[in-house]
């Protein structure tokens, strides 16, 4: 079901709202608030979908703040998504224009759910320091997704400008890539590990920061390499070698959906391995809202990472 609102305000979509639910019976359970900011140039239908299918596993009402332009009547126009349109969430989709783009947290705060947690995430380009930004500072939990705006020194703005509470969807797009590689080491517990090396995509920030998890994880220097492989691969990282007193413990992708595990006096192993979507990703930041210590201590690996 949706319900269009045009020249509408904020008061008028709540009220809206709240008779939807009482004549339409509609479900009240939602766990969370999840707020995102986006251009009008940006893939509006794609990042609507993103949401719908994040939110299946996680019931919220999704604010999606739409910014026109600044120098145009100040207005508001708004969708309301609902029922199986919106998944298991209530989605209100709004366009905003003139004044209105320069105060987000005034136009959302009618609308949060009370006594639920609220999350921002910014599909496209987020500010260089999400928690000080109008929606970050009403958040507990602030997501960006780095992988769409590696324009200038993107890792660099991630790190200088972290606040616990922040994440980015690059850490996410790894994160079956770093259950392969710690299984691997599972598999030589007593291996020292003297320097490792890994080779992926030059624009593709979730290898750096692969490179990063890998320095604070093991105390050592990371070598970083860049290829010209296909990004759309289930890793990211096109090659790992651990230099380890017993020998080279690498993990290699060998076509779209497969990895090669290669550990010394041990037989290969191969792992399926497939490319993440924007919703999967999203949908495992919503699933822990506290800060990611293992992320900031990434961030902070990225100093000990040299790129060749």
């Amino acid at each position: 079901m949706i319900i269009s609102l045009p020249d509408t305000t904020t008061r008028q979509i709540a009220a809206t709202l709240i008779n939807a639910r009482e004549n339409y019976s509609l479900a009240t359970g939602r766990v969370l608030t999840l707020i995102a900011a986006l251009k009008a140039r940006d893939d509006v239908n794609q990042i609507l979908s993103t949401l719908r299918d994040a939110t299946r596993e996680h019931p919220a009402r999704v604010l999606v703040l739409i910014l026109g332009d600044e120098n145009h009547p100040t207005s508001l126009d708004a969708e309301l998504v609902l029922a199986a349109d919106a998944g298991a969430s209530e989605m209100v989709v709004m366009h905003l224009y003139g004044e209105l783009t320069r105060h987000l947290d005034a136009v959302v705060t009618p609308l949060l759910l009370p006594d639920t947690p609220i999350v921002a995430w910014w599909p496209t380009h987020a500010p260089a320091r999400p928690a000080e930004a109008p929606l970050g500072n009403i958040a507990q939990r602030r997501i960006a997704n780095t992988h769409n705006n590696v324009t200038g020194n993107a890792l660099l703005r991630a790190s200088t400008g972290y606040t616990p509470g922040d994440s980015d969807m690059m850490w996410s797009r790894i994160t079956p890539w770093r259950g392969v590689v710690a299984s691997a080491l599972d598999r030589c517990p007593d291996a020292t590990i003297t320097a490792a090396e890994v080779t992926g995509a030059p624009q593709d920030p979730s290898v750096d920061i692969a490179a990063g998890w890998l320095a604070s994880a093991l105390g050592t220097t990371v070598t970083r390499h860049t290829s010209s492989q296909n990004a759309a691969v289930g890793a990211p990282i096109d090659l790992l070698t651990l230099h380890a007193d017993i020998g080279d413990i690498t993990v290699e992708v060998v076509d779209q959906h497969t990895v090669k595990v290669a550990v010394p006096d041990r037989a290969d192993t191969f792992v399926a391995l497939t490319a993440r979507s924007d919703a999967e990703c999203l949908a495992e930041e919503l699933r822990h809202l506290h800060a990611d210590a293992t992320y900031a201590r990434a961030l902070a690996g990225l100093a000990h990472v040299q790129a060749v």
